[in-house]
């Protein structure tokens, strides 16, 4: 049974457990990590495929039965656990390679996991990830456009993410109340620069809590009208016209004034 608390809608429909499989593509020797196996419906096709599987998860009921298994199987590893407070670069450094991650994602813990995930100092690959659909379209969205927002700038800034494709909510038990989506993350350093993280984050979070501000209301603060001039921003701009390097300069200037 699906518990409320965890956030779980657990996977089922075949078709959609082989999409995810085959645009993960896993390798024998990748160390493979599930987040959130539930009742193993992509852990049986990942663990096919894999030297070892590796699977994080915090429900107890499910652990036992997980457990069970794992006594038998010895390809396979349970970590008991909150997946925001697992130490991936211990498991990194036991791998010897980077990590690649891969889930179906309770949506009330997506954006803290997925922020976790791109801060931390592991060595990760990429990630594989279902999602509740609004979130992944946030997190793809080019500057202009109506998803644009802080998510978009932020993943932006921390790693390469492509939408791969939508699942209705059909293929889980019980159906959520919307759309779900896969999407791949390949962390990489920014293609520009940021000299403080921390700023950069505070500046984009200032310039999207009130949309419909412009760039010299929302960041004045931080800015003067003639700073943001000076990073070849027009202050009188908003926040979803904005790209991501152009937030970069920004913050960058913020941080020289502190």
């Amino acid at each position: 049974m699906a518990r409320k608390r965890f956030g779980q809608n657990f996977l089922h429909e075949r078709r959609v457990i082989d999409r995810i499989v085959a645009a993960i593509d896993p390798q024998p020797a990748d160390p493979l990590i599930e987040i959130g196996p539930g009742h193993g419906a992509l852990t049986d096709p990942l663990l096919a495929l894999v030297e070892r599987l590796r699977v994080i998860e915090i429900d107890r009921d499910l652990i036992a039965a997980l457990n069970a298994r794992a006594a038998n199987e010895p390809r396979l590893e349970v970590i008991a656990g909150d997946a925001l407070a697992i130490d991936y670069g211990a498991i990194a450094q036991a791998a010897g390679r980077p990590l690649r991650l891969v889930g179906n994602l309770p949506y009330n813990i997506s954006s803290p996991l997925l922020f976790a995930l791109l801060a931390s100092a592991a060595p990760i690959r990429d990630m594989h990830f279902m999602l509740q659909k609004e979130v992944v379209d946030r997190m793809v969205a080019p500057a202009g456009s109506r998803a644009y927002g802080r998510l978009s700038v932020a993943i932006a800034a921390r790693a390469e993410a492509a939408a791969l494709f939508d699942v209705g909510p059909g293929a889980f038990s019980p159906p959520p109340k919307v759309q779900s989506a896969v999407v791949r993350l390949v962390p990489r350093p920014p293609a520009f620069e940021i000299v403080d993280q921390r700023v950069f984050d505070g500046v984009i979070t200032d310039a999207f809590n009130q949309r419909r501000k412009t760039l010299r209301n929302a960041l004045k603060n931080r800015l003067t009208a003639d700073d943001i001039e000076a990073c070849c921003v027009a202050p009188g701009e908003r926040a979803e016209r904005v790209s991501p390097a152009a937030f970069a300069r920004l913050a960058n200037a913020a941080a020289a004034k502190r």
